[in-house]
C-alpha cells in the first residue's frame, strides 16, 4: 500500500500545528553540533578521540537524529487522525453465480461451445478469488435451480459447474430471484413460480417476513453481489425486471454478462437450429437499476476478460479509513531502526 500516493484528509485537522515544532528541533540541533565543534577539549591521546568520534564516518552521526526526526513528524500526523481512501478487500463476501444452461448454449460458434466456454471461464474466476469469499452456483433454463449453495470449498464449486444439465427456455428472471432467495433465505421470497412447487400455507404463530420488507438503497449491500451470464432473451418465468426491482430493493448489485451474438442468427447443433438473440437492452437495465455494471463478451477470450475484471471489482472497496496505526508503527518502526544504527555504529543507544 503506497500512502504516499493516497491523499490524506484528517479528523482532528487542528493538531497539525505541532507539526511547527518539527523546525525548531532541527534548529536546535544544528545548534548544538555547532556549540560542539566550539569547545576545546583535552584529550590524554589520539585513541580517545577515534573512541569519542565512533568507528563510523562523520555522516552517520547524522543518521540516528534523521530517523528520530522522522519518527516524531509520523507521531504528530498520527496525532491529527489521518483519514485515507484505500482499496480494501471486502469482509464476508458472498458472490452468486447465475448461468444460462438453455439449449442455445450448446452452440459451437465459441470452441468448443459456449457451454464449455462459459464453465472454463467460470471456474477460472472462482479459483482466482480470495479464499474469504463464499461462492454459490445457481443455473436456469426454463426453471432455475440452486446448483450449489454458497461455500468457501472451491472443489464443490467446480464439481457443480460441472454438473450443468442444459434445457430448454430462458428464465432469466427465475435465475434472479432464486439468487436473492439464496442469499436471504430467511427472506420469505415465493418461490412458486420458480421452482413449480406450491408455497406451504403458515401454520399457526408463523408470520410472513416479506410483510416486514422494507426496501433499501439499490446497491448499498456489500456483503453479496450476483453475476448472471446468458446468451439469450427471456422466454419464460417472471419478468427479468420485476426481478431486479426484487434486487434492487434489497441493494444487491447483479452484474450482468452477455455472452454471444446481439444480431438474431440461427446457431446449429447436432442437426438441430434455433434462432438466438441476446437481449443486451434488458441486461443492461438489470445492471443499471441494481447499481450493476453489464458486460458483453463474444469470445470465451472477452469472457474470461470480463471475469477478470469482476474478480477485482466486486471482491475490493474503496474505502474512507483511518490510518493512524500506520502513522504510529511507522514511527516505532523508525525509532527501532534508529537505536539500532547507533548501538552498531557507535555502541551506544543514541
Amino acid at each position: 500500500m503506497n500512502l504516499t500516493a493516497i491523499p490524506l484528509s484528517f479528523l482532528w485537522p487542528s493538531l497539525l500545528w505541532a507539526l511547527g515544532l518539527l523546525p525548531l528541533l532541527v534548529l536546535l540541533y544544528v545548534w548544538l553540533l555547532h556549540r560542539r565543534k566550539r569547545q576545546v577539549v583535552p584529550y590524554a591521546s589520539l585513541g580517545l578521540i577515534k573512541q569519542a568520534v565512533g568507528r563510523g564516518g562523520s555522516w552517520r552521526r547524522h543518521v540516528p537524529p534523521i530517523l528520530l526526526a522522522l519518527a516524531l513528524a509520523s507521531l504528530l500526523l498520527a496525532l491529527a487522525r489521518p483519514v485515507a481512501t484505500l482499496t480494501l478487500p471486502l469482509r464476508d463476501q458472498t458472490l452468486l453465480l447465475a448461468m444460462d444452461v438453455s439449449g442455445s448454449m450448446r452452440a459451437t460458434d465459441v470452441e468448443p461451445n459456449r457451454l464449455v466456454a462459459s464453465q472454463v471461464a467460470a471456474k477460472n474466476f472462482v479459483k482466482d478469488l480470495p479464499r474469504h469469499v463464499r461462492v454459490g452456483v445457481v443455473s436456469f433454463a426454463g426453471t432455475a435451480a440452486v446448483v450449489q449453495a454458497p461455500t468457501h470449498s472451491r472443489d464443490d464449486v467446480f464439481a457443480a459447474i460441472d454438473r450443468f444439465q442444459l434445457q430448454r427456455g430462458t428464465a432469466i428472471g427465475s435465475g434472479i430471484v432464486l439468487s436473492l432467495a439464496t442469499l436471504f433465505p430467511e427472506a420469505g421470497i415465493d418461490l412458486s413460480d420458480i421452482t413449480g412447487e406450491r408455497r406451504m400455507p403458515k401454520g399457526i404463530g408463523e408470520s410472513d417476513k416479506q410483510d416486514d420488507f422494507k426496501p433499501v438503497a439499490p446497491g448499498s449491500y456489500g456483503s453479496a453481489a450476483v453475476i448472471l451470464l446468458t446468451d439469450g432473451q427471456r422466454t419464460t418465468g417472471p419478468d427479468p425486471m420485476d426481478a431486479a426491482k426484487m434486487a434492487a430493493d434489497r441493494g444487491v448489485k447483479v452484474y450482468t454478462v452477455g455472452f454471444g451474438t446481439t444480431s438474431g442468427e440461427i446457431i446449429g447443433f447436432e442437426g438441430w437450429s434455433m434462432r438466438v438473440r441476446l437481449d443486451e437492452a434488458t441486461l443492461k437495465n438489470i445492471a443499471n437499476l441494481t447499481q450493476a455494471e453489464y458486460f458483453y463478451a463474444g469470445s470465451a477470450t472477452d469472457l474470461q476478460k470480463v471475469y477478470d475484471t469482476l474478480s477485482s471489482r466486486l471482491v475490493f472497496e474503496r474505502k474512507e479509513t483511518e490510518v493512524t496505526a500506520l502513522l504510529a508503527g511507522l514511527a516505532a518502526a523508525l525509532v527501532v531502526l534508529a537505536a539500532g544504527l547507533s548501538v552498531a555504529w557507535f555502541g551506544r543507544v543514541l
